[in-house]
């Protein structure tokens, strides 16, 4: 999915060195939980309370830092469109929510926007 970072993302633009990156994967992943029946491990966000796994990329997560990365945790489980929400890392997220997969992503991103934005 295309973004305008310059136009819709101001702060977060600032906050990166690559100006030319218009793609929403480059700051934000967003994939289908699904069971793998294959894996014997047992999985920490399983399909049926999570069935998106929310990954914020390294460049995201530098354009944060760790205490905005904190704060976006805060922030997550307190969106009402998640019906559960679970951080196992920092940068690692589980979801269970209606919206669609970019719907997701970009709600991450609008809230990362948020953050870089008050700390400008």
């Amino acid at each position: 999915m295309k973004v305008d970072l310059e136009k819709d993302y101001p702060n977060i633009a600032n906050a990166i060195e690559e100006k030319d990156l218009d793609e929403l994967r480059y700051f934000v992943i967003a994939d289908e939980n699904y069971v793998d029946i294959d894996d014997e491990e047992v999985d920490v966000f399983e399909p049926e309370n999570y069935n998106y796994l929310v990954y914020v990329t390294e460049r995201l997560g530098n354009a944060l830092g760790e205490e905005g990365l904190r704060e976006l945790i805060a922030k997550l489980y307190e969106v009402k469109e998640f019906e559960n929400f679970l951080d196992s890392e920092l940068d690692l997220y589980g979801v269970k929510s209606e919206l669609s997969d970019e719907e997701v992503a970009k709600k991450v991103l609008a809230l990362s926007e948020e953050i870089l934005g008050a700390k400008a």
